[in-house]
Parts: structure tokens; C-alpha cells; sequence
């Protein structure tokens, strides 16, 4: 019996994490550039799909366990800091996200849900409420999240996403506007890292979900 596959589509009709190879052939098939991979389990699909393709595309990502000496480099988490995370339903479009205190698990904030929108675009506003929450309380707290897309978007001061407007998300992207308008007439001193769920474990903002 063949084992369980998940797959990561990042380019295609529908993107997403799928479970079969017919749904994600059906995204893909004739797609022009289409970019997508199998993953053995769902965690690191959906880690996957909150990263680059090119941190995967060519790459023996299979890997579900790091060695201690890995463990080591990678070291613990910040206790004093405000991880983020959204949640996406990729049946409904539904997204929402939220910030917790790492030390108490303490929730910070949630906002949504919201129609029609992707994980990368919570993930990003994520961060950015985070940060405007720090400056509001006087908080020079490092800031976690598990997206690289979203880190690079907050980065850059701009929101790369190719999600077409409707109806349906017009309020997101009021925020996401505002939340790039918040970026560049604002400095903080918040470093913003990379949540490591390989060695620590889920992110404390997720919505347990998966």
C-alpha cells in the first residue's frame, strides 16, 4: 500500500497543500510554470507552503527529524517574545491570525475571520499588527513567525501577492494597505525571526488546526 503523500502547489489554478495526486494534478495539469512537490508528512507540507518554492524545488526536503547537533546550533526559543500565526481554510478561503506572549501563552490579539484571502497575507498583517502592538505598549519584544514569505513581505515594506481583489476581501486588503502605509511611516527596533518548528515544536500562535 502506497504511503500518504501531501502536495504543496505555490503556482497553479488553485494553490494550496492537496492530498491527492488527482487534486493537485488538476491545479497543475497545463498549468503554464506551474510549481508544486510531495512532502511525506502534513507538517511539513504546511511548513513548505508558508516558504519560498526555491527553499524546496530540486531538493531532497524529506527530513522530519533534526540531530542534535542540528538541535544545538538552531538553540531555544526567545521566551520574552510574540509569536504570530494565521490560520487559512483551504476549503472555505476563510483566514484569520493571531499573537500570543511565548512565556504564558497568553493571547495578545486575534483578528478575524475574514473571506477570500491566503496564508501569506495573514501571516504578513500578523506581523505588523505585532509590531504596532509593541510600539503601542513601549514593548521591544522579538517577534516569531514560521513564514518566510511573510517576514521577506514586512522586510520589503510590501505585500507580494498575486490574490486577486473582490468583493468578498475588499476589508483584507484595506489592511493590507494600511498595514504598508503603518511600515513605512513607522521605525521600530523589533527584531522579527524565524519560528524553527522542526526544533521546537508547533508555533504558539497556531490555531491547531492541522
Amino acid at each position: 500500500m502506497a504511503k500518504k503523500k501531501y502536495y504543496v502547489v505555490w503556482v497553479g489554478r488553485e494553490t494550496g497543500i492537496f492530498e491527492t495526486w488527482d487534486d493537485c494534478k488538476k491545479q497543475t495539469d497545463g498549468f503554464p510554470k506551474a510549481v508544486y512537490k510531495s512532502f511525506k508528512t502534513r507538517e511539513l507540507a504546511e511548513q513548505a507552503y508558508k516558504t519560498e518554492s526555491k527553499e524546496f524545488i530540486g531538493k531532497d526536503i524529506f527530513e522530519t527529524v533534526l540531530t542534535a547537533e542540528q538541535l544545538k546550533l538552531i538553540g531555544d526559543p526567545i521566551k520574552e517574545s510574540i509569536p504570530v500565526d494565521g490560520a487559512w481554510n483551504t476549503a472555505t478561503g476563510i483566514v484569520e491570525y493571531q499573537g500570543v506572549y511565548t512565556d504564558t501563552g497568553k493571547n495578545l490579539f486575534r483578528v478575524g475571520p475574514y473571506e477570500d484571502g491566503t496564508n501569506n497575507i495573514v501571516e504578513f498583517l500578523a506581523i505588523v499588527h505585532a509590531l504596532a502592538y509593541c510600539k503601542q505598549h513601549n514593548l521591544k519584544l522579538p517577534i516569531y513567525s514560521d513564514s518566510r514569505n511573510a517576514i521577506g513581505w514586512v522586510r520589503d515594506k510590501q505585500a507580494r501577492t498575486n490574490h486577486e481583489k473582490s468583493d468578498k476581501n475588499k476589508k483584507l486588503f484595506e489592511l493590507i494597505d494600511r498595514a504598508i502605509k503603518w511600515l513605512n511611516e513607522n521605525e521600530y527596533g523589533n527584531e522579527i525571526l524565524k519560528w524553527e518548528t522542526k526544533a521546537w515544536g508547533e508555533n504558539p500562535a497556531d490555531f491547531g488546526r492541522k
